[in-house]
């Protein structure tokens, strides 16, 4: 499997008034295809900037950012915007779905950018909702749809454009214990289909999901190691939760 992602001593620096804070310092990581690691650290630690520099929502200060062998780094914010589009698919804690549209038109709405005709929407939303087990849902709005049913329809929309890499943040973080044991059993199938998923989180936990952990306090990796003991759930001890 090739890499996927390569930063090399990427910072990050905010100006907030007459402070100057350091948020990512000198971050060099490599991440290959196929590949589940989590981003990990309390409050403060540098896991919110380093996922907005790999999901291309911001740019590092310094060093470089490598995405599927693209320099990301160095592109304006159009390109960004089409890299965004194309090459990732995002899962948020609030899963910003837009309540006045049905979960079969949510998950459609990347593809709207893409440039793909209705039809072509429609049959492909279908299949990424069919692909998280919510197709029967598919003309429920999201009042009309739990946490965790909302949570997938946010999946489906992440998985519609074929993302080079699913990125999760805090995709528990709105859900109660039962719900998101389900949720993370969904991303344990997901990564067995082959895809690559990089999740970040603050809870222990969730992050023993993923087949890595790259732990970050202030602005540095404080460890990056392999998870030996991958917590696997089957759908059964999910719903036992």
């Amino acid at each position: 499997m090739g890499k996927i992602i390569e930063t090399n001593q990427i910072s990050k620096v905010y100006k907030m008034g007459d402070n100057i804070v350091n948020a990512l310092q000198s971050v060099s990581i490599t991440i290959n295809k196929g590949e589940y690691v989590a981003f990990m650290g309390p409050s403060g630690s540098g896991k919110s900037t380093l996922m907005n520099i790999v999901g291309c929502l911001d740019t590092p200060t310094g060093g470089t950012y490598e995405l599927n062998n693209q320099m990301v780094s160095e592109m304006t914010e159009n390109e960004l915007a089409t890299v965004r589009n194309k090459e990732i698919g995002f899962v948020f804690q609030t899963f910003n779905l837009l309540p006045r549209a049905t979960a079969l038109e949510n998950v459609a709405l990347p593809l709207i950018y893409a440039g793909y005709r209705k039809e072509e929407r429609m049959e492909m939303a279908m299949a990424a909702l069919e692909n998280v087990s919510l197709a029967d849902r598919h003309h429920h709005r999201p009042n009309e749809l739990s946490g965790g049913q909302r949570q997938r329809v946010a999946i489906a929309r992440a998985l519609v454009n074929n993302p080079s890499i699913i990125l999760a943040d805090e995709p528990t973080g709105n859900l109660d214990s039962k719900t998101s044991y389900g949720i993370m059993n969904l991303f344990q199938e997901l990564h067995d289909k082959g895809n690559t998923i990089i999740m970040v989180t603050h809870e222990d936990d969730i992050a023993h999901y993923a087949h890595r952990i790259i732990r970050l306090r202030d602005g540095l990796v404080e460890w990056d190691r392999k998870n030996d003991k991958v917590t696997r759930q089957t759908a059964d001890a999910a719903v036992a939760h």
